[in-house]
């Protein structure tokens, strides 16, 4: 049975002393720096300010299959933005990305910094930087940026709607999680049509289109986002799991999810990464 509310929204929304949930004390109605602080820079061309969220894992993933692939130039610092202490608000990261969002990425490698944010974005960026993980073919390449975008507007419904009413929310309510849970599943089941006829989501070639879907929807199939496998029975989606065992054991990506990663087992955190040696 439906749950009664006894919310009625008045006439002009204001916002809470506290909205609740795991998030709460760093939502707010209002975009700018809350404090002045520098951010840090070192010695390499990319300077990446993430954290090991699904979004970041996609830039740290992609970085470190370019490196692999032996792109030497793109050797990155990855600096640990703890956005639960509200560090993505300090005024060096403001400048960086407005949206005070993880990943943001500046890119120094020519004469004027180039700040790039939104983990689609910055994954282009690179991938058109060092002609890689993207084709040049027109199709192909119109394919790859449609699985792309895909990823982009449909993991909000999966991180934003599912994730926080299931496992965020300081309340459990049927009809939000019901809802996106649907919307979940509807899309797990897209992706494992597509996978059924292809290896990659893109096709034959592997891409930053599964670089960016990964994190989010092979961590679902593998019992790695909200503890949720069970709920969504994620064992109905066969492809989705034999394409995303097939991404999870590639080196590059086993050390993409470590950079960044606060927590989970200590032996696969990695805080900040400034060369190799940090992930061995």
């Amino acid at each position: 049975m439906a749950e009664q509310s006894t919310y009625v929204p008045p006439q002009v929304w204001t916002p809470p002393a506290s909205s609740g949930g795991t998030f709460a004390s760093i939502n707010r109605p209002v975009a700018g720096p809350t404090h002045e602080k520098e951010l840090p820079v070192g010695q390499h061309p990319f300077q990446l300010y993430s954290l090991a969220t699904p979004n970041g894992v996609k830039v740290t993933i992609m970085l470190e299959e370019l490196l692999a692939a032996g792109h030497s130039g793109a050797e990155y610092d990855a600096w640990l933005i703890r956005i639960n202490e509200g560090t993505q608000f300090s005024s060096g990261f403001v400048e960086v990305n407005p949206n005070s969002k993880i990943p943001a990425l500046l890119d120094r490698s020519g004469d004027k910094p180039v700040r790039v944010f939104e983990s689609g974005s910055i994954l282009m960026h690179l991938a058109e930087k060092f002609g890689a993980f993207l084709p040049k073919d027109g199709a192909a390449r119109a394919e790859t940026l449609n699985w792309l975008f895909w990823q982009m507007g449909s993991a909000p419904f999966v991180g934003g709607g599912f994730g926080h009413f299931y496992a965020y929310a300081p309340e459990k309510f049927q009809y939000p999680i019901d809802r996106y849970a649907m919307e979940t599943k509807r899309q797990l089941d897209v992706l494992d049509r597509q996978l059924a006829e292809h290896r990659y989501v893109a096709g034959d070639e592997y891409t930053i289109a599964d670089m960016a879907i990964w994190p989010w929807y092979g961590g679902l199939v593998l019992g790695q986002l909200y503890d949720a496998a069970e709920f969504l029975s994620v064992h109905e989606y066969q492809h989705v799991k034999r394409w995303a065992d097939e991404i999870a054991a590639r080196p590059a990506v086993i050390r993409g999810r470590k950079v960044n990663r606060s927590f989970g087992p200590e032996q696969d955190q990695v805080h900040e990464r400034h060369n190799a040696r940090d992930l061995y």
